[in-house]
């Protein structure tokens, strides 16, 4: 599996929110050559390191393959999905989205190395771009979610390099399955006992399975 990475954004952390609360949500491109440290690309940032950012999720990708679904779902959002970087992705492409790819996946990106953590949560940051508080609870319900990476190991990219698969061993995790077992409240104990103990799944993430486990396992 070869996929080309159409663009790489980054952002710097500036005033966002509606009481301009700090966010380095908004991403623009950049066409050299950038280096992945294992935080992400050494010139972007994040504001807030308890939901973004860190080891589990050095990199965002979101699939531009989703922009045309969402301009034809959601005409009055148009102007804000003429370009990528609407979701806050780090890594933009066409040809890849959630049921293609699994958690633990690790890809050849320019010469680093980096492995699928997690979906993307998505927070009020993305109802706030979008000026839309159901887009939270779309983004959700439809899986359209984009997804982490952490990095394996070091190196450079640019955009129009090629991401190849290098291994998969857990063909029966998608992102997009997985996701569904975590954002949504009809997880079967099975599935939520696989995630618990799926060690390449995000600290985060693995964290949750286990919380939702628990509740579920609790006398009512």
């Amino acid at each position: 599996m070869q996929i080309r990475i159409d663009h790489l954004l980054v952002g710097k952390v500036k005033a966002f929110g509606p009481k301009g609360e700090p966010s380095a949500y908004i991403k623009t491109p950049v066409f050299d050559k950038i280096e992945i440290g294992y935080l992400g690309l050494t010139s972007d940032e994040q504001a807030d390191h308890t939901c973004h950012g860190g080891p589990d999720k050095a990199l965002l990708h979101y699939a531009f393959d989703h922009y045309k679904t969402w301009r034809d779902e959601q005409p009055q959002l148009i102007e804000h999905l003429t370009q990528p970087g609407a979701f806050g992705e780090n890594i933009s492409s066409l040809g890849l989205t959630e049921q293609d790819v699994c958690i633990g996946d690790k890809f050849q990106l320019g010469t680093a190395v980096v492995e699928i953590s997690q979906a993307r949560q998505p927070c009020w940051k993305l109802a706030h771009r979008f000026a839309a508080k159901h887009m939270v609870k779309e983004v959700i319900q439809t899986g359209r979610s984009g997804w982490y990476y952490r990095v394996i190991d070091i190196g450079h990219v640019a955009a129009g390099d090629q991401m190849e698969l290098l291994e998969r061993k857990f063909p029966q995790h998608s992102v997009s399955r997985v996701a569904k077992v975590l954002m949504r409240k009809n997880s079967t104990e099975s599935d939520l006992t696989e995630l618990a103990e799926l060690q390449v799944l995000s600290n985060e993430w693995q964290a949750l399975a286990k919380s939702r486990l628990k509740s579920l396992r609790r006398p009512h």
